[in-house]
């Protein structure tokens, strides 16, 4: 008479698979977290650049700060256009 102790291989095989299922998935949520951390740090870089932008072009405006160098040369070269096309 022979008597087993213990999970039979064709019940091993099976926790094996379901704990392979449990630690995929698992890994599937934290990388839709991370997923989810980058975006918003994204998002959130991007609104902070905009705001930057908007406020330091109402202070240019309001001649609180000086134009940045790319800016005066901008300007400058318009101001040379429009010279050019008055001649």
């Amino acid at each position: 008479m022979y008597s087993s102790c213990g999970p039979t291989a064709k019940e091993k095989e099976e926790k094996r698979i379901t704990d392979s299922i449990k630690v995929a998935d698992c890994i599937a949520m934290v990388q839709a977290e991370q997923q989810r951390i980058g975006d918003s740090v994204t998002k959130a870089m991007e609104e902070k650049r905009k705001s930057d932008s908007i406020s330091h072009e109402d202070s240019v405006k309001k001649h609180l700060i000086k134009p940045r160098k790319a800016e005066m040369k901008m300007q400058e070269m318009k101001k040379m256009k429009k010279t050019k096309k008055t001649k």
